[in-house]
């Protein structure tokens, strides 16, 4: 008979089955990951807060529930954590600040509330960079997650949904939603062996979230598979009055139909050689490894001709993000008596002298790149590239300047596009690397099909952090 211990590190879909089947309740799984944030969250930072008795009431509840019929779905009954910038009415939301370290919202973030009503348990809010604002995980006043790959030394976890990520590769959680608006679900994702799925803009509300660039800001899941990917963002997408960026779009595909059909006879797209340089030799091995996965399971490999390189994009990308965010945060920063930690403070001041021409030449830059860059893929169903061009690095290594790690997740965001990132290998040191599906707007569902196909055929994501029993 299966115990709650043993499912520790299963997928939802697992989960799912285990719950549907009787094998175990809603309050045995949260009491198990509520027992393994007891023993190991004082050390990795990774949940700031855990309200224990509201999560065991919302078990309870969604046992009830099932015990009566009342099943909301395959979701019913699964813990999960939520980034500190989703308002939950009545709990701390602090957006990774000790400047707001006393706010309590009223409000609920429609995610959250999509995801009640999926039947889920809320078990705990996730540590998340100063602001959504920075790539490396770190957080000067409250602290950096420690990445759990590494119990040796403190590394990295990637960010800003640096406590989403270290939670479900500790298995605190089996699942958490992050924010992305130049990399921020797909770096942590990467860097912590994970599946992370950063969705076309507008098609997961953000309405009652903390902003930080509303036209890059997107909420999206981070698991283990790209299946337990399709069937978060089924439970979260959709138009939502509260946030005009969500209506009036084309209709969305189910994700979850055919995300098993497989991938023979697609097409996809690669940079040049020349546009890899400077990937470290373990991303790069990996990266060829996945290529020939695919190639396996019947899709071809084409080079194609970029516009310009990835890395271009990214000043455009953090000018257009830091104006937004000067924009939405001043009140804040310009406060001197309040903790705002100084590389968050500095990146958003740069937004500050930005004119509202330039501004508006940024947002035009937006539209016209995504037109080259879709004129350059056409004929490819996805673009393949490295998520990141490094593994997870110490803290203390960290330059809190470098735009690195969005070198190849940026210019997704920018353009409001959706990519996939998966675990595609260990490096020599035993760390995570990852695979980025890259699909233009609209075709999550592709993306998740694709990734469902590479994760058949091979088993990184399957690799658990070691060591944190």
């Amino acid at each position: 008979m299966t115990q709650p211990a043993d499912l520790a590190h299963a997928d939802l879909s697992t989960l799912s089955r285990a719950l549907s089947d009787g094998a175990v309740s809603a309050r045995e799984l949260t009491e198990l990951y509520l027992d393994r944030i007891a023993r190991h969250n004082p050390a990795l930072n990774a949940l700031i807060h855990v309200d224990a008795d509201a999560a065991r009431a919302e078990a309870d509840a969604a046992d009830a529930l099932r015990r009566a019929g009342a099943v909301a779905g395959p979701l019913h009954g699964i813990p999960i954590a939520v980034k500190d910038l989703c308002d939950v009415a009545g709990q701390p939301g602090t957006g990774g600040s000790l400047a707001l370290k006393d706010r309590r919202p009223k409000e609920t973030a429609t995610v959250v509330k999509r995801l009640r009503a999926a039947g889920m348990v809320l078990i705990g809010r996730a540590h998340m960079v100063e602001f959504a604002c920075g790539g490396w995980g770190t957080n000067q006043y409250l602290g950096t997650p420690r990445n759990p790959w590494d119990r040796e030394v403190h590394r990295v976890p990637g960010g800003s949904s640096s406590g989403s990520g270290v939670t479900v590769a500790a298995a605190l959680a089996p699942a958490a939603i992050g924010s992305d608006t130049s990399g921020s679900i797909r770096i942590p994702a990467a860097l912590c062996g994970l599946t992370g799925l950063k969705p076309t803009h507008g098609r997961v509300s953000n309405a009652n979230t903390m902003p930080l660039a509303h036209n890059q800001d997107s909420l999206g899941p981070m698991v283990r598979t790209a299946r337990d990917a399709a069937l978060i963002h089924a439970a979260i997408a959709g138009p939502d009055p509260l946030d005009p960026a969500t209506l009036d779009l084309p209709p969305a595909a189910d994700v979850l139909d055919g995300i098993g059909l497989g991938i023979a006879g697609m097409r996809f797209g690669v940079l040049p050689g020349a546009h890899l340089d400077g990937v470290a030799d373990g991303v790069l091995a990996a990266y060829r490894a996945a290529l020939k996965a695919l190639e396996g399971q019947g899709a071809s490999i084409h080079e194609i001709a970029p516009p310009e390189r990835c890395e271009d994009v990214q000043p455009r990308s953090f000018l257009t993000i830091m104006s937004e965010g000067y924009s939405n945060l001043r009140h804040l920063l310009e406060d001197e008596s309040l903790p705002i930690g100084q590389h968050t403070k500095q990146r958003i001041l740069t937004g500050k002298p930005l004119l509202a021409a330039d501004y508006i030449a940024l947002l035009q830059d937006r539209i016209d790149s995504s037109r080259r860059w879709q004129a350059s893929i056409d004929g490819m169903d996805a673009l393949l590239t490295p998520t990141l061009p490094i593994s997870a690095i110490p803290v203390e290594a960290v330059d809190e300047g470098s735009l690195i790690l969005g070198r190849f997740t940026r210019m997704v965001s920018y353009f409001g596009w959706c990519a996939l990132a998966l675990p595609a290998g260990l490096d020599a040191a035993g760390l995570p690397v990852s695979l980025q599906i890259v699909c233009r707007p609209h075709d999550d569902a592709l993306a998740l099909r694709i990734g469902h196909a590479f994760q058949a055929a091979t088993d990184w994501h399957k690799q658990t952090a070691p060591g944190w029993e």
